[in-house]
């Protein structure tokens, strides 16, 4: 009960910003959960994937039904089958991680994402 009120704000502007920048939103989420939430580094990572799926969905039907084609088909099928297959395996990496490390991974990737 004590995630819900929270959890709308942050859904908002996750959705927002995955809707806007291609994010997915977990950029946003995961350091929110961890500093606001008080969630273990694994715990935020894990939410925020569960909540991307529907994130993604809700955005994909949005821009499918564009009448200009937003979506690249064969991108988006050769980006999925390798993607679906890495993440499986780095979901299961990940449990066997500390929650030290995997900041560290997520503050790398946030800088050089922000570099580039």
């Amino acid at each position: 009960m004590k995630f819900i009120l929270p959890g709308l704000f942050i859904g908002l502007a996750a959705g927002l910003l995955g809707a806007l920048c291609g994010v997915g939103g977990g950029i946003f989420m995961v350091p929110v959960f961890v500093s606001f939430l008080d969630l273990s580094q694994k715990q935020a990572i894990a939410t925020s994937l569960a909540v991307i799926i529907f994130t993604s969905l809700a955005a994909t039907l949005s821009n499918v039904r564009s009448p200009v084609p937003l979506i690249q088909w064969p991108l988006f099928a050769a980006c999925t089958v390798s993607s679906v297959i890495a993440s499986y395996f780095m979901a299961e990496k990940m449990k066997s991680m500390s929650d030290e490390t995997l900041t560290r991974i997520f503050a790398v990737v946030l800088i050089a994402a922000g570099v580039w």
